[in-house]
């Protein structure tokens, strides 16, 4: 469930005998048995745990090529919200009603959330995904792309191994390393595993309420509030102070209302929050409460968090959004095009890979800004052409 988006800044305390990535595999196997010998676990415990360490090169190129999140907001949203979907997940409401009351009980985690989350990351179990969770872990230590993220996820598959909830040759998920119904990586396991089914073990691929509750837990500790909202549709004015959109700003709702801003239905369900904009001022406009920022906790994307937020919202009986008439976006070669030139002026826009992340959203608003466009944060061809 938490693509490979967390910051995990204290994996970076590494020891530096250890800290290596590239090179022989053979080196970088003898490394981490050797990393994990000083860490405590027994000798025939790691001989048995490295044993079947193979490199997978389907993971990199999985790795490398994340094309889904290219997509805008109503493409990807149409396309992974069905009505299938949200029958299913009417049925598994209904299904588990008693861990879903469990789960909000204890972690204050409503229903909906964690049956858009089951729904988004594996169709409520169905497609948990068939890389070997091993050497997917293996593959992306060694690689010198982000092995701080993937480094302490191998020594938490150890301990899961010495509790015998492991198995390097046969668990087998999502090509990160994720595991489960909900796709959580082995420290979030170690860290929120919860025995919802009380047979004495934390089984995330065979058990909903096992792999409900522990999402439910390791939102809360990835701080969701108790009782509070985290996305509402909005209705915006045709104009309006473009530039204090964007999840940067927060206002209180009286604000937003002096705006002109309004619920699309009741009232506002919190006392301040952030104006999204998925796709500029003439699409879908949502209100971000506090919780909807726990999202990025799980998943960087600002599209798949997004989508699983609203179809939170859907799954608790909220209407279909207003799409609007937005303006046209960018093809993949116009966006790389537009980063380039954001770069050039020092903009951070990261890596030149096409995908509207929360670094080209800051930067394109900006030069909205300064150029004297509206500043809702949606590139536009008229923005490529000024810049």
């Amino acid at each position: 469930m938490r693509h490979l988006c967390l910051a995990l800044a204290l994996s970076l305390i590494t020891s530096a005998a250890f800290a290596s990535c590239g090179g022989s595999w053979a080196s970088f196997v003898g490394d981490m048995k050797a990393e994990a010998i000083s860490k405590g676990h027994s000798q025939s415990d790691v001989d048995r745990f490295f044993s079947s360490a193979r490199q997978d090169p389907k993971v990199l190129k999985a790795d490398r090529s994340q094309g889904v999140f290219k997509r805008d907001f109503i493409d990807f949203s149409r396309r992974v919200i069905s009505q299938s979907r949200i029958n299913k997940g009417r049925s598994n409401a209904k299904k588990y009603a008693s861990v879903f009351q469990r789960a909000e009980r204890d972690y204050g985690v409503p229903a909906g959330v964690l049956l858009a989350f089951w729904a988004l990351e594996t169709d409520y179990g169905a497609v948990q995904g068939d890389f070997n969770t091993f050497n997917a872990l293996m593959t992306l230590s060694h690689d010198c792309r982000r092995p701080e993220l993937f480094r302490p996820q191998i020594f938490a598959a150890l301990e899961l191994f010495e509790r015998g909830n492991f198995d390097p040759k046969t668990t087998k998920g999502a090509w990160a390393g994720e595991i489960g119904m909900v796709q959580m990586l082995p420290e979030d396991i170690i860290e929120n595993g919860v025995d919802g089914d009380g047979d004495g073990k934390v089984s995330l691929k065979t058990s909903a309420p096992d792999a409900l509750l522990s999402g439910a837990k390791m939102l809360r500790s990835l701080g969701w509030t108790p009782g509070q909202a985290w996305l509402q549709e909005v209705q915006v004015p045709s104009q309006m102070d473009w530039s204090k959109t964007g999840l940067d700003s927060t206002l209180g709702v009286n604000e937003w209302a002096a705006m002109g801003v309004k619920p699309r239905s009741g009232s506002f369900q919190e006392n301040s929050g952030s104006i999204l904009l998925p796709m500029g001022r003439k699409g879908p406009a949502f209100i971000a409460y506090p919780n909807f920022r726990v999202y990025f906790e799980w998943n960087q994307s600002f599209v798949y968090v997004t989508t699983a937020a609203y179809f939170a919202t859907r799954l608790s009986g909220a209407p279909v959004y207003n799409a609007g008439n937005p303006d046209p976006g960018l093809s993949d070669a116009n966006m790389k095009a537009l980063q380039k030139k954001l770069a050039a002026r020092e903009h951070d826009v990261g890596k030149i890979d096409g995908i509207l992340g929360s670094g080209t959203r800051g930067a394109v608003q900006a030069e909205q800004m300064r150029l004297g466009l509206p500043a809702d944060a949606w590139p536009t061809v008229e923005l490529l052409k000024k810049l």
